[in-house]
């Protein structure tokens, strides 16, 4: 395989400051995309942003007025995106709540996303054909997703389940680019990278626990491992045998939440989600 498989592609990764995202993005640069990155964290970003040649773009993704800036800041410096990589995300305290008042595990992991991958549309089209990449996970097999109380305001959030809500999110909201915008040539796949060992879930007291105790290493695969398939897709580009679909790393269709094929699941979350972010 030539190195140079992504030359002339332009890419976005979010979730970038560090882990699988910044590995992704140092990969695919080094293939020749044009990478564009973003993260909560300056210091982090900026040596992954050098590394990449170009300018770091950073956002908190629990303020939704980040999100909508980004997107600005995004739509003035590129024409066209032909690889979206929405990575962003993590495991949270629900008792957080954020800037914007809903419950962390749903806004940085779906509903953030969802905001920055609408208003990103018009440059996904003007590729002509574009892929979208979403980070989800393992634990969508313990989510639930409750319409009418996706902010947990009537029932208890619990962190480990809440978490695994917001990564099914992410392969219902697959499905919702797959029905509604393939006329336009957009694509979207989600995948589960793996247990990588990084600082996933560093908001969190078990997670972290976990993570920094020898078992970190009997359970875990290395962050390039786990970025390999998040590259891979990137390189597959807006192939149509992939659209709606969840790859457990590199095998498609992975075990998946039975939630992520209902129609009125589908609809729903994107209804309600737009409703939440000002779309409709």
């Amino acid at each position: 395989m030539s190195d140079q498989t992504m030359t002339g592609r332009t890419v976005l990764v979010t979730g970038a400051s560090d882990g699988i995202g910044a590995e992704t993005a140092r990969v695919l640069a080094s293939r020749g995309a044009t990478v564009h990155v973003t993260g909560r964290s300056a210091e982090k970003l900026r040596p992954v942003a050098e590394a990449v040649g170009t300018e770091p773009l950073v956002a908190d993704f629990s303020r939704l007025d980040d999100v909508r800036r980004l997107a600005t800041q995004i739509s003035e410096r590129v024409e066209r995106i032909d690889v979206l990589m929405n990575n962003a995300g993590g495991t949270f305290a629900p008792s957080k709540r954020t800037h914007d008042g809903h419950e962390p595990n749903f806004q940085v992991n779906h509903l953030a996303p969802f905001l920055l991958t609408n208003l990103l549309r018009p440059k996904l089209v003007a590729a002509g054909s574009s892929l979208v990449v979403n980070t989800s996970s393992i634990g969508n097999l313990m989510g639930k997703i409750v319409l009418d109380d996706l902010d947990y305001e009537h029932r208890r959030a619990i962190e480990f389940p809440a978490y695994g809500t917001g990564k099914l999110m992410n392969i219902v909201f697959t499905r919702g680019i797959s029905q509604r915008w393939s006329g336009d040539g957009v694509v979207s796949a989600a995948v589960h990278p793996g247990p990588v060992g990084s600082s996933f879930g560093r908001d969190s007291w078990f997670v972290g626990l976990l993570y920094r105790t020898p078992l970190k290493r009997l359970g875990t695969i290395s962050v390039p491992d786990g970025a390999a398939p998040l590259v891979a897709l990137a390189e597959r580009g807006p192939d149509p045998d992939i659209d709606g679909r969840y790859f457990s790393r590199f095998k498609i269709n992975g075990r998946e939440n039975k939630q992520a094929s209902d129609q009125d699941v589908i609809d729903g979350l994107w209804e309600r989600s737009a409703a939440l972010v000002g779309l409709t």
